[in-house]
């Protein structure tokens, strides 16, 4: 050979010889020209198969499995059937999960139900909020599921697929159309819990990126202190010695990978510039303190204070700024008893934040292309479950209520229905792989056709089952 390899080199020499060569792209790369934001911003589906209606998705994840019986699905019949036994036409041979062999009876909906919007929706009065909002709103009566206990549903709800190791929808869709945001994460996620009982855990598996490139995986937010672990400088480490250390490693990286080709890399680089800059971006994307005190109580919130509300005025802030995927959940809705006790707290956590981020958004200019979707990861059963002499519900996938609003959804609509029990879907059954589709086809892409090889096979988010847009639901 005429020259040395790179692995022969001494790592002074190759520092000293690209000071002003690589080390000098990697600044650039950290202050991010126009033709490389251009390339940031564009992600592998170029140009669009569909017209884009939507530009960013806010999905509001209730984790634990929120009651469609206390929330957005009336059962006057279920509540004259209260104490009576469930009929054995509906389950005889059905999956329930920990009901299996246990004599099922009918659980009345513990809440009152009230009409809301223009069409006079009825869902139940503990929402209020968001019930100001129903002429926005397109509600989803009959979503079910594949999955019926807690991670494999989670799973299945984010990835299309129960087993870990596939893509988030956040991933795929970051993957797919690049990101707006200059100075941020392209999928960004944040967690809250209201005070009170011990939750289920989320694993960060939920907004992995799976067998896509790293550098699309979600990144999470904390709500409290320091939005991103040891953002800031080491005492004694000054700026311009962070930005000496962050071209160096650059340099070394990208001379690795001109030999090794190695797209791990390439998410390493990125991870460097994007750490740098998000420096400067992430105190002031999460100091709400500088917004308007009307802003602060129309969300309920205070600055800091790592509420679910807290996070939806972050995620305005967010989307504002041209994050494509911005993913909240709020956790703790797992009520397999003490039902009549926690909804009411749940409720008050989660409908006037919600309420507010589609009132903030429309009067923004961003609703009409912001897809805001509300759901959990399965729905409850009708039957009723004693847990330590209190009632609750237990796990059900055949049977869910959801909401969108925004990005070119019907508005004051209602879509699909349950039997007149809630036990399962009947009319318009929509499943997650059809909202997925949805969402994707929202965003100007063709679910069927966006596609990664992965072990010899073309792997979607909406999976191979025959996916279908729902058309319905949208204006």
């Amino acid at each position: 050979m005429n020259s040395p390899s790179f692995s022969a080199q001494t790592r002074r020499a190759f520092l000293g010889r690209t000071t002003q060569g690589v080390g000098a792209v990697a600044l650039a790369a950290l202050l991010r020209g126009p033709a490389l934001r251009a390339d940031a911003a564009r992600g592998v589906v170029h140009p669009l198969p569909l017209p884009q209606k939507v530009k960013r998705v806010i999905w509001l994840t209730m984790a634990g499995g929120p009651s469609q019986l206390e929330t957005f699905d009336p059962k006057p019949k279920l509540a004259l059937m209260h104490g009576q036994a469930m009929p054995e036409s509906f389950t005889q041979g059905q999956q329930l999960a920990q009901l299996q062999g246990q004599k099922l009876l009918c659980h009345a909906p513990q809440f009152p139900f009230a009409k809301f919007g223009r069409n006079q929706t009825e869902i139940c009065a503990l929402f209020p909020h968001l019930g100001s909002v129903m002429d926005d709103i397109c509600l989803i009566r009959s979503m079910t599921t594949d999955a019926i206990n807690h991670d494999p549903a989670h799973m299945f709800m984010n990835t299309g697929a129960q087993i870990a190791g596939r893509p988030s929808m956040g991933a795929w869709v970051n993957y797919g159309l690049g990101s707006e945001a200059e100075n941020l994460p392209g999928f960004v996620v944040m967690i809250s819990t209201g005070p009170g009982r011990s939750p289920q855990p989320v694993a960060a598996r939920q907004w992995s990126s799976g067998f896509l490139p790293g550098r699309f995986q979600g990144v999470q937010f904390q709500g409290r202190g320091d939005a991103v672990h040891y953002l800031g400088n080491p005492a004694g480490v000054s700026p311009a010695q962070q930005e000496a250390d962050i071209r160096a490693i650059i340099a070394l990286n990208r001379g690795h990978d001109a030999l090794a080709h190695d797209p791990e890399i390439a998410t390493r680089i990125a991870q460097y510039e994007m750490a740098f800059r998000l420096q400067t971006s992430v105190p002031e994307l999460t100091d709400l303190r500088r917004e308007d005190p009307r802003t602060l109580a129309m969300y309920g919130c205070t600055p800091g204070d790592g509420s679910f509300a807290s996070n939806c005025l972050v995620a305005r802030r967010l989307a504002e700024r041209g994050v494509r995927f911005i993913q909240l959940y709020h956790r703790d809705w797992d009520h397999h008893s003490q039902l009549r006790e926690e909804m009411p707290l749940k409720a008050k956590e989660t409908d006037q934040a919600s309420a507010a981020l589609i009132k903030d958004l429309k009067q923004r200019g961003l609703l009409d292309d912001t897809l805001v979707v509300w759901t959990g990861e399965f729905g409850r059963t009708p039957m009723a479950q004693a847990t330590k002499g209190t009632t609750g519900r237990d796990h059900h996938n055949k049977a869910m209520s959801m909401w969108l609003a925004g990005g070119g959804v019907r508005r004051g609509h209602v879509y699909g229905a349950t039997d007149e029990l809630g036990y399962a879907a009947v009319e318009n059954i929509c499943t997650v792989h059809d909202l997925h589709a949805t969402m994707l086809h929202q965003l100007g892409i063709r679910h069927d056709a966006f596609s990664v090889k992965f072990q010899g096979l073309d792997a979607k988010l909406t999976g191979v089952e025959g996916a279908k847009v729902l058309t319905d639901i949208l204006s």
